[in-house]
């Protein structure tokens, strides 16, 4: 089964500590698809300046295809970031060339060859996710904690599988926004709340998981791992329960070290 991932990618910068990942919502959810067996591709853009480098080769060493990276003049994007007892938070944001983005006719020929095409929020594809639909090709897409952005709206009825973040935990405003979500055309909605696990909605029953315990390091791509997991899942006919345990597993994995990938 291969997973193809498009849209952003950025450098995640810890400027306290000298460091800077590799990262960025659909590359991530690429390279942890392929840490649990499956194949996958990232389609999107770099700069020509030091970080486009990096963040190629770093791909490239695990395993994912590189061939739909375009290199832009300009520079690579790059989030600030620091870690406070345990937890990201996000600083400075730069886009760079991202801002130049826009899948082609000859990208979407090349997604569509995959079992599944998976963005994100920020991934500047949520008016071409039709194209891809038209193809058979299933899409899942990350629309991360923003419940009220204008790109859910843009993209939800063209997802199979949709995906939120959501802080408060398991109440009835969220079963009730996964219900309308539901209503426009996705076949699973799933929501990841933390430590307190993740719900998933399929149109008649709310179904709910807990995390696999374990000693947190960094958050940084546990959302991005759960995916992974849940989509791998998917693509080998696992039951939605199963898809939610493989998810979790895959998180667990990723919190107990620094930074987005090891």
């Amino acid at each position: 089964m291969k997973l193809a991932a498009v849209g952003d990618n950025c450098m995640d910068v810890y400027e306290s500590l000298n460091q800077a990942y590799t990262g960025g919502n659909p590359v991530n959810v690429a390279v942890f698809f392929v840490r649990l067996g499956g194949e996958a591709s990232y389609t999107g853009v770099v700069g020509d300046d030091k970080y486009g480098k990096i963040m190629i080769d770093a791909i490239k060493n695990k395993s994912v295809d590189t061939s739909h990276i375009r290199v832009l003049h300009g520079n690579t994007a790059i989030t600030k970031v620091e870690i406070v007892n345990g937890d990201r938070i996000l600083g400075d944001y730069d886009e760079g060339v991202l801002s130049q983005f826009k899948i082609s006719d000859e990208d979407i020929d090349f997604l569509s060859t995959h079992d599944m095409v998976v963005s994100g929020l920020w991934g500047m594809v949520e008016n071409d996710l039709w194209k891809i639909k038209a193809k058979g090709t299933k899409i899942a897409f990350d629309f991360a904690t923003k419940l009220d952005d204008p790109v859910v709206e843009k993209a939800i009825y063209n997802v199979d599988y949709a995906f939120f973040s959501y802080d408060e935990g398991d109440d009835d405003f969220i079963r009730n926004y996964m219900k309308d979500m539901y209503s426009k055309g996705p076949k699973l909605v799933i929501v990841t709340l933390g430590e307190k696990g993740s719900i998933c909605y399929n149109g008649k029953d709310y179904i709910t998981h807990g995390i696999v315990p374990c000693e947190v390091k960094d958050t940084m791509g546990a959302g991005d791992s759960y995916i992974a997991g849940f989509l791998r899942g998917i693509l080998l006919n696992k039951a939605i329960e199963e898809c939610m345990q493989i998810g979790a597993e895959s998180a667990a994995i990723t919190l107990q070290y620094s930074g987005t990938w090891n």
